[in-house]
């Protein structure tokens, strides 16, 4: 009786440390999709101030982790013949850069690929 209880607990012991170690893997994945939950201002708001700040529309939208600046929002925005790539502070709603995007190499478009 005493070796099914100590196999049954070291069995659960595993399954509890497999489930925290993929809990793990999972967030160090790059997937930051369930980290936006924190984001105090919504996709949506952050497009309509990139496209506000480039005078443009949103082409494209992701959410990501900065180093420096912590969790963004990275907007593609076109604006006439420019396109611009806007970062938006995920907390604050403010622009934290703006930069022409120049054209994307390896795409086929080009004699420079």
């Amino acid at each position: 009786m005493k070796r099914l209880y100590t196999r049954s607990l070291l069995g659960a012991a595993l399954l509890g440390a497999g489930a925290i170690a993929y809990a793990v893997a999972a967030a160090e994945s790059g997937n930051d999709a369930l980290a936006i939950q924190q984001a105090k201002i919504p996709l949506t708001q952050a497009i309509a101030i990139a496209e506000q700040h480039a005078n443009g529309k949103a082409s494209r939208a992701e959410f990501e982790h900065s180093k420096r600046s912590g969790w963004l929002y990275e907007v593609e925005v076109v604006s006439g013949s420019k396109v611009f790539d806007v970062k938006v502070d995920a907390n604050q709603g403010t622009v934290i850069a703006a930069t022409e995007d120049r054209p994307d190499h390896g795409d086929g478009h080009d004699d420079q690929d």
